[in-house]
């Protein structure tokens, strides 16, 4: 039978009723030291109540200099596994697979929220000393970080954190575990010639540049069980064709490289640097990158995600063959229960359940 958007989704031990995901936004909102509060619950919780197969938790530091803002959440404790395991066992009560993804900001980092101004904080100002591939921080109106180089030692505590956070993440009640390496922050970072200088094992050629990646995601998969589901978010592409950078060939290089450890490769871009010259974003204009992947490597399933806010619209690209997944974003945080008005438009009503709390008016 041909897939489409309410076909179930057999990744390892997990099964995904439908193929929307609730892609991975961050709230800025734990009240200290990256522990999860009530929003996380509440925010995750309606997402899977309202139908969505897999719902993703934002960013989530594996340690604490790998916050964008001090209002991040972060794994790098068993304390911060205890606050996510209410989150994660009412996603998994409602019928939808937890999620969650973890990331170091690294350039990136150290900086009030959105709302605030994103501007750098400085250390002993609230902020903390930023880290990064090569001592070149994110050009920035709101202030500039002094951002270092990591050492050797530093890198391998980074590849031990990420696996430390994946076990947390298992234990806390997350079946699926993503690996944050796009969007300019710090695996990313080391991926782009834009942001890598380095002159050591982890910089030069692609090899070079992509080992981090692999590492971790190696890191991550030997650490937690075979039956557990690894996903890789990367950036497509730098948006900057007038310098060298990272492209969509090196791109479906790296997911063939890491086929054999990940079970699929979310496709978004950008993020690198803020010359990027950004495609009109229209309607689902990250879908054609994440076809492209899909196309290429064999043995990995493949998410499309950005501008994807019709029912018809994703159920398209999984129909025809584009993406795997449909991972939405922005349509969620306006309407929750997406999945489930998703299934009326697409007259698949008997292949949800509506929460029989809500059912009268349905």
């Amino acid at each position: 039978m041909t897939s489409d958007l309410f076909s179930t989704l057999e990744i390892r031990d997990a099964t995904v009723r439908n193929r929307v995901m609730v892609s991975p936004m961050c709230q800025y909102s734990c009240d200290r030291d990256g522990l999860a509060t009530d929003w996380h619950r509440v925010h995750l919780g309606s997402r899977a109540t309202g139908g969505a197969g897999i719902v993703m938790a934002e960013a989530t530091a594996v340690q604490p200099e790998g916050r964008i803002t001090p209002h991040d959440l972060g794994l790098w404790s068993d304390d911060h596994a205890a606050a996510l395991a209410p989150t994660a066992e009412f996603v998994s009560d409602r019928g939808a697979i937890p999620a969650i993804q973890l990331a170091h900001a690294g350039r990136k980092a150290s900086k009030t929220r959105p709302w605030e101004g994103s501007e750098y904080l400085q250390p002993g100002a609230g902020g903390w000393e930023v880290l990064a591939p090569s001592a070149e921080p994110y050009p920035s109106d709101g202030g500039t970080a002094e951002v270092r180089a990591m050492t050797g030692d530093e890198i391998d505590r980074l590849i031990g954190a990420f696996a430390d956070a994946a076990e947390r993440a298992v234990e806390a009640g997350f079946e699926v575990v993503e690996v944050h390496a796009a969007h300019g922050y710090l695996l990313h970072q080391f991926l782009s010639p834009v942001t890598n200088d380095r002159d050591d094992a982890y910089g030069g050629d692609f090899e070079g540049r992509t080992r981090l990646v692999r590492e971790v995601v190696g890191a991550v998969r030997e650490r937690i069980p075979d039956g557990k589901p690894v996903f890789v978010r990367v950036s497509a592409t730098d948006w900057l064709p007038d310098r060298e950078s990272w492209t969509v060939e090196d791109t479906v290089r790296l997911a063939d490289v890491l086929a054999d450890e990940v079970d699929l490769i979310d496709v978004s871009a950008g993020g690198i640097h803020p010359d990027q010259e950004v495609p009109d974003a229209g309607p689902g204009y990250l879908v054609p990158y994440a076809e492209r992947v899909r196309g290429a490597v064999d043995d990995v399933l493949v998410g499309a995600v950005g501008g994807i806010t019709a029912p018809e619209q994703a159920d398209e690209l999984v129909r025809n063959g584009r993406a795997d997944l449909a991972i939405v974003g922005r349509e969620h945080l306006r309407d929750p229960y997406f999945t489930l008005h998703a299934a009326a438009a697409l007259d698949a009503t008997d292949r949800v359940e509506w929460p029989v709390q809500y059912r009268r008016a349905v």
